[in-house]
């Protein structure tokens, strides 16, 4: 998450025409504006890490995986971020220029400026998403990850990486060890 803009409250769709216009990238929460600060190092060689464990995992099938750039609206929270990564199945998403509606899972990597926003107010919004599955934190500083999957009554249950467990994606069919989730993590060249 950024910091709220003093910009004019607009709807979704003023949001959506506008942030196309933008040089920087901006989250929209309730007619809110927020500009996105820029990921560290570790931030992006975790992201760059899973997204491409996740392209070659979902290689062939009907699920495609995006990193960073995709848009993600959430009508009823009149919401629209940018997760990390998503992964989608649904054929309007595949034919989607920029903005994707029906994510199966969204993953987050965490900073200590957003993690309580990931958590919180996001994690509020993305639940109201019918199509989502999974919801998956990354702490890169913590090496620790953290699963919510959707229940068949709808509830949350939260899978918290145990000791050697790695990424854990049960919707998709997917596992990364913790060594392949954090390559490059400690290294001044990733």
């Amino acid at each position: 998450m950024g910091y709220a803009q003093a910009i004019t409250r607009m709807t979704t769709a003023e949001f959506i025409a506008w942030e196309d216009t933008q040089a920087d990238k901006h989250e929209f929460l309730a007619g809110e504006v927020y500009a996105m600060v820029g990921a560290r190092r570790v931030h992006v060689a975790v992201s760059l890490n899973i997204a491409s464990l996740l392209k070659t995992h979902l290689r062939g099938g009907p699920c495609r995986a995006y990193m960073a750039d995709m848009k993600v609206e959430v009508k009823l929270a009149q919401a629209v971020f940018y997760p990390d990564m998503l992964v989608t199945c649904h054929p309007e998403d595949l034919r989607a220029e920029t903005v994707m509606h029906h994510p199966k899972v969204i993953i987050e990597v965490l900073s200590e400026a957003t993690a309580a926003y990931d958590r919180g107010a996001k994690f509020a919004a993305y639940r109201q998403l019918d199509s989502l599955e999974e919801y998956a934190l990354i702490d890169p500083d913590r090496r620790t990850i953290e699963v919510y999957r959707r229940m068949p009554g709808g509830d949350w249950l939260l899978a918290a990486s145990e000791a050697g467990q790695g990424l854990i994606l049960k919707s998709l069919g997917f596992k990364a060890a913790l060594a392949a989730v954090f390559e490059d993590v400690d290294r001044g060249d990733a």
